[in-house]
């Protein structure tokens, strides 16, 4: 081995071992220190749960979302998480849409779909 090679070696050798050294130095100082602990409330609800009003407003929220959708006499309903669609809505096709806007809301548990479609309107084509 060349003295330059030896020479690098070595003073990686050093590095490392003055760095092992300032952890374990580290790791030892902070043991005298108080032990911080965070701490955060948990409401004593079941998980998941929402109040009814936060639902009602969230799915009201997903079904102004799809394209397309006449929500204006939609009525929402919520009962400890189980949402109640009724009213009309102009097409047929609007009636699964909006059960399947509010299904990924979170705290909805099921949807009871009872909307119905306006009479005299067209039928739908998509």
């Amino acid at each position: 081995m060349n003295r330059n090679g030896a020479k690098g070696t070595i003073c990686v050798m050093v590095f490392v071992a003055v760095a092992n050294c300032a952890a374990n130095a580290n790791a030892q100082a902070g043991m005298n220190e108080p032990v911080r602990v965070a701490v955060q409330r948990v409401s004593a609800s079941t998980p998941g749960s929402r109040p009814d009003s936060s639902v009602v407003r969230d799915v009201r929220r997903a079904i102004r979302r799809v394209p397309d959708l006449d929500d204006s006499d939609i009525h929402i309903r919520v009962s400890h998480g189980v949402v109640t669609l009724s009213g009309t809505v102009p097409q047929t096709w609007q009636i699964s849409r909006a059960a399947n806007a509010a299904r990924p809301v979170l705290g909805v548990k099921a949807v009871t779909n009872r909307l119905t479609a306006r009479k005299g309107d067209a039928p739908a084509s998509e």
